[in-house]
């Protein structure tokens, strides 16, 4: 599902250290006065129209929304349109550019992952996972998520380390950031893979399941809905979000991205989005990060 979005610059592009790119271009660049460009040799530097065809080849920038973790983006069904901090991202970078955005939304981080792997996306929002970094050039984080387990009330489990046991069962968002650390974390407890993130405490209680892994807002508010759970404490995960390129659009790509990242941080951008949102359960992921 995708939706295009006129975006126009209204501003001159920043100056960023890492591509000393020039100020904004007399007009707006839209999709059709990009040209075919010569790749960006190591060392170069792109011209505004240059980086913008690196960025959207197909002329508008292309970003994948996942819907599916409330913290990023959400679909409220009285508008139909995706909002949420990922959003208002996607709408500045595509604006920086010059050029139209067209929103991929989809309602899991695996399939977030496969837009770009299949190129149905230029861009995406993800938790930085080394599996998923062989591929994907992942910008500093712009917000840390905790991942957390629920258990039924009356559960035996009460730290983190009872839950990696032979016979206990988690279920988690297949694809997710949690779904690939804690396959690489639990060696002895059964991971049960659901479709999406919030669909996850209600197959952990459909299938009479150990445990639900997930993040904390939407752990929490299904834990509220359902009674007789509980969180288990503390977190078993901080999840760091960044934004994510195919590492083939080259280090000039890159290197804008993550200067992007980096200035929507320090300028509030970032944690004024999450306010505007009535975001909770995430922080604005600190300059080192």
């Amino acid at each position: 599902m995708s939706q295009h979005i006129k975006a126009f610059s209204l501003r001159g592009c920043p100056s960023l250290v890492a591509l000393s790119l020039a100020c904004a271009l007399s007009g707006p660049l839209m999709a059709q006065d990009l040209q075919p460009v010569a790749s960006v040799q190591p060392g170069q530097t792109p011209s505004d129209a240059a980086l913008a065809h690196l960025f959207a080849p197909k002329g508008a920038l292309r970003v994948s929304i996942n819907v599916g973790n409330p913290i990023l983006a959400s679909l409220p069904s009285e508008t139909g349109r995706p909002e949420g901090v990922s959003v208002d991202l996607a709408t500045e970078l595509a604006q920086r550019l010059g050029v139209p955005l067209e929103l991929v939304t989809v309602k899991s981080a695996g399939s977030s992952v496969e837009n770009l792997e299949q190129d149905k996306a230029d861009v995406g929002f993800f938790a930085i996972d080394p599996e998923r970094g062989q591929a994907i050039q992942f910008t500093p984080a712009y917000l840390t998520i905790e991942g957390v387990y629920a258990v039924p009330e009356n559960s035996a489990i009460q730290t983190l380390a009872q839950l990696d046991q032979p016979g206990t069962t988690v279920a988690v968002s297949k694809g997710s950031a949690y779904d690939l650390f804690l396959s690489r974390e639990l060696h002895q407890a059964t991971i049960v893979r659901l479709a999406t993130a919030s669909g996850v405490v209600q197959g952990f209680l459909d299938q009479h399941l150990s445990a639900a892994a997930g993040i904390r807002q939407q752990v929490e508010k299904d834990v509220a809905q359902a009674g007789n759970l509980r969180v288990i404490e503390p977190h078993f995960m901080i999840i760091r979000q960044a934004m994510g390129v195919p590492k083939t659009r080259g280090q000039a790509v890159a290197d804008y991205l993550a200067n992007f990242v980096r200035e929507m941080k320090s300028s509030g951008f970032v944690a004024a989005s999450l306010a505007r949102h009535h975001v909770v359960g995430a922080s604005v992921a600190s300059a080192e990060d």
